[in-house]
């Protein structure tokens, strides 16, 4: 009798979470949500955001409120997110950077937002115009070519890197607390070069204050079509994206993840947002959770790869 009474009991609990989980799908959201960058105002993370939010309010009718929180590159904001409720009211805007193999188990992949080359970038003081003249230059002065990144362990830093190690350079990098900081450095001199998102420098290419040489993805970007990759312009096999996508603590209700990553589907399938997107040089994504948890998969893999075997310092 008591096993039988301890059944009915476990079935209850089941049913009424059941219940719980579904309800709180259905009244999602009731309050306001908050999205943390965990980076400074101005890169790719923040961008991108701060353009598909508003679509988001308008839809959830409530407010979406962006707060910036940089530091360690990436992982002060992230470990916010980390320790918040798990009910989808606290997510992350996350990176390469700031959602790694080691804190990974710690959220709840929501939606991949956008996965894009970065652009191989360079001031015109370096009087270089092609991959293949910035390999000539970067080997006849080792260690002297200074490329500036938004953080150690971040994909404009491991974009480097691969780069490096695929050219046999020895470039010097020079890490920032975000991109913005490092782009204010490439476009006064201070850095010869960046691997950098899209929508964080072509403004300034289009305007010629800086040179684009490469895009480092397998294929053209359509957000960057006149662009040629890395492996057209001279260095075979090269290939790096970006990626921002939005993580809720784990534990987060499933069925309120999917709420979320339908919502943010939704406002990326939007003319008008791919349009805005493909200005800044960012290819629009699309997928369920499941879909970008094992995107992130592959990409940790690979980029867990490249820093065992070159010792890179990403901490």
């Amino acid at each position: 009798m008591k096993h039988l009474l301890r059944r009915l009991g476990l079935l209850l609990t089941c049913f009424s979470l059941g219940i719980s989980t579904a309800h709180a799908a259905e009244i999602y959201p009731s309050k306001p949500i908050k999205v943390i960058v965990p980076f400074p105002p101005g890169g790719g993370a923040d961008t991108l955001i701060r353009l598909i939010s508003p679509t988001l309010g308008e839809l959830w009718k409530q407010s979406v409120i962006i707060e910036n929180r940089p530091g360690a590159s990436g992982a002060i904001g992230a470990e916010l997110v980390a320790q918040a409720s798990a009910d989808g009211y606290t997510l992350l805007m996350g990176s390469t950077a700031a959602v790694t193999e080691k804190n990974i188990a710690q959220f709840a992949p929501v939606a991949l937002v956008s996965a894009s080359p970065y652009v191989v970038t360079v001031s015109p003081a370096l009087n270089v115009n092609s991959i293949k003249s910035l390999i000539a230059y970067a080997k006849a002065n080792p260690g002297k070519v200074r490329y500036g990144s938004s953080g150690p362990g971040s994909a404009s830093h491991l974009a480097g890197e691969l780069f490096a190690s695929m050219a046999g350079l020895e470039l010097l990098h020079v890490p920032y607390k975000g991109t913005g900081q490092a782009l204010t450095d490439l476009l006064a001199g201070h850095i010869d070069l960046m691997f950098a998102p899209a929508q964080t420098v072509m403004p300034q290419i289009e305007s010629g204050k800086l040179v684009a040489l490469a895009q480092t993805g397998a294929k053209r970007s359509e957000a960057l079509p006149n662009i040629p990759t890395v492996t057209e312009a001279g260095l075979s096999g090269y290939s790096a994206v970006g990626w921002f996508g939005l993580f809720a603590p784990v534990n987060t209700p499933k069925s309120v993840v999917q709420k979320i990553n339908q919502t943010v589907m939704f406002v990326l399938s939007q003319d008008r947002i791919r349009k805005a997107m493909l200005e800044r040089g960012s290819d629009p994504a699309s997928g369920s959770a499941d879909e970008f948890a094992a995107f992130l998969r592959l990409d940790q893999s690979k980029w867990a790869k490249l820093i065992k075997e070159n010792k890179v310092a990403v901490q």
